[in-house]
């Protein structure tokens, strides 16, 4: 008989969920409230934390934005094949952060951007940089840029994110997550910054993959983001990479690993799931999941509430089967 599994669940907040009704929801639904610092600013971080501490008791984890790629846009646009699009160095409607970005680009890079398809190809640099869409989709502020062809030099945590760890020891904040971990090295200096907190490791990009083994000897919690993932290991290859990183995990048996993105997309606008999506979370488990993390769907979702109760629905099916087998 097998023993009853301890599944965490984490959840993303934002407009949907940041009001009173979610927050006392959360006291005895949920087990860690995530804060997207891809999506706020230092003065909103400061101003939610104290926020949610009016209404809930569950601690708060803050996610850094790590090592990416993103942009910088007054306004949103959807850009067809063959369009030209300027991207500006300090002025202008399409800006890349950080700013060093702008310096490392080179004619012919391939810039993924978003989860829209949009793509471009870099035709000319200058005092400006102009791209050629070579894939259509909708380009919007703070969407993550992937270089497809190479690798860019990127600092593993942002200057907003040296502020938003501070600002997280002043509150006593116990978990922070490092976004785009890529080696140990990036494990050593985030935990060095945070001597004695709770830490979860972000595996997102082709290059953690490969050093997921390593890894694991000096991490203790992993979190598997399938979305950006997928912008490096093609899409129908993330249940492999998925099945590949939890049996590296079997021989670090108190080391964790939480599952994230696209759990629920459905009930973005829907008040419950598809089949496909039960059976995922269940593999998910399956494979030994510590944790299940609801982005979107408790952030910006219409039913945030209703997503959370169903992952306890599968949490004790997966729990009640592996106790009777």
């Amino acid at each position: 008989m097998s023993k009853k599994k301890q599944i965490k669940i984490i959840c993303t907040l934002g407009p949907k969920s940041i009001n009173r009704r979610f927050l006392k929801f959360s006291n005895h639904n949920i087990n860690l409230l995530r804060l997207n610092m891809s999506h706020l600013t230092i003065n909103q971080l400061i101003k939610l934390i104290k926020f949610i501490r009016k209404y809930s008791k569950i601690p708060i984890c803050i996610d850094t934005e790590g090592a990416q790629i993103r942009t910088k846009v007054k306004k949103e646009k959807f850009l067809r094949v063959g369009q030209s699009v300027k991207i500006s160095n300090s002025q202008g409607k399409i800006l890349l952060y950080p700013e060093n970005v702008f310096d490392q680009l080179k004619i012919n890079d391939i810039l993924i951007v978003g989860f829209s398809n949009l793509v471009l190809k870099v035709i000319k640099k200058a005092d400006n940089i102009r791209c050629k869409v070579i894939s259509a989709g909708k380009i919007q502020n703070n969407q993550g840029v992937h270089v497809d062809n190479r690798k860019i030099k990127l600092n593993f945590l942002t200057k907003k994110d040296f502020k938003a760890i501070e600002i997280g020891k002043k509150f006593n904040i116990n978990y922070f997550a490092l976004s785009f971990t890529n080696s140990v090295q990036d494990i050593i200096k985030f935990s060095r910054l945070l001597k004695n907190k709770n830490k979860i490791f972000k595996i997102e990009t082709s290059r953690s993959v490969k050093n997921f083994r390593s890894m694991l000897r000096k991490g203790d919690c992993f979190l598997i983001d399938r979305g950006d993932l997928s912008k490096e290991v093609k899409i129908e290859n993330i249940p492999i990479v998925q099945r590949k990183l939890f049996k590296l995990k079997r021989k670090f048996k108190n080391k964790k690993i939480y599952v994230a993105t696209n759990l629920l997309d459905s009930m973005l606008v829907d008040s419950y799931p598809n089949r496909g999506e039960a059976n995922d979370i269940y593999s998910s488990l399956e494979m030994g999941a510590s944790g299940l993390v609801l982005a979107a769907e408790t952030a910006i979702s219409k039913y945030p509430e209703n997503a959370v109760r169903f992952l306890q629905k599968m949490i004790k099916t997966f729990n009640k089967f592996k106790v009777n087998i």
